[in-house]
């Protein structure tokens, strides 16, 4: 039994990664204004946020899978408070470190109609800290970390993600040339 918790705790953590990074990739393109092939705007959003939820509860998984592992040995306090992990502790802590800024996201997002736009977007901007946070969670403290496949799809999604925020970060991402008026100093 514990085998099997293990690797449903590596394979959710590796899938909430994965999901996080598509959230990543859409937010970006959701913010473009442009549409996604054949899939308007609006969808673009949705397919972000649906991404974002589904990130989340594999993340849940994860913890939840690796609480329950005794060969993980991870405690209730050890997703509270980072960096005081048995194991890895620093790189077990990135990971608290990330799961704190997702719950800001996203109870943030959920409370968006109450606290308002600006304040939504504030805190929505800590989603660039989340995924390198996890991302080197994942590499310093992943079992499948020195695999070729593991390798192969964090350097896919880390030059995705970076190209992504290149593009955003540039003086054409906008998509209307009222919008890029308005956004340049």
């Amino acid at each position: 039994m514990d085998e099997a918790m293990w690797a449903f705790g590596r394979a959710s953590g590796f899938m909430a990664l994965a999901l996080f990074t598509a959230s990543v990739l859409l937010g970006i393109l959701n913010r473009s204004g442009r549409p996604l092939l054949v899939l308007p705007r609006f969808s673009i959003s949705i397919l972000h946020r649906n991404f974002a939820l589904l990130a989340a509860v594999f993340l849940a998984l994860h913890i939840g899978s690796l609480l329950l592992d005794s060969y993980a040995k991870l405690r209730p306090v050890d997703v509270l408070v980072p960096f005081l992990g048995s194991y890895r502790p620093f790189w077990q802590g990135l990971g608290t470190v990330a799961l704190d800024l997702v719950a800001a996201v996203m109870v943030t997002g959920f409370l968006r109609h109450r606290i308002g736009q600006r304040a939504f977007k504030a805190v929505h901007w800590l989603s660039y800290g989340v995924w390198p946070v996890a991302m080197a969670h994942a590499i310093g403290n992943g079992t499948d970390a020195g695999s070729t496949w593991f390798f192969l799809l964090a350097a896919a999604s880390a030059l995705a993600v970076a190209a992504a925020v290149v593009w955003r970060l540039s003086a054409g991402f906008l998509e209307t040339s009222k919008s890029r008026e308005g956004s340049l100093p």
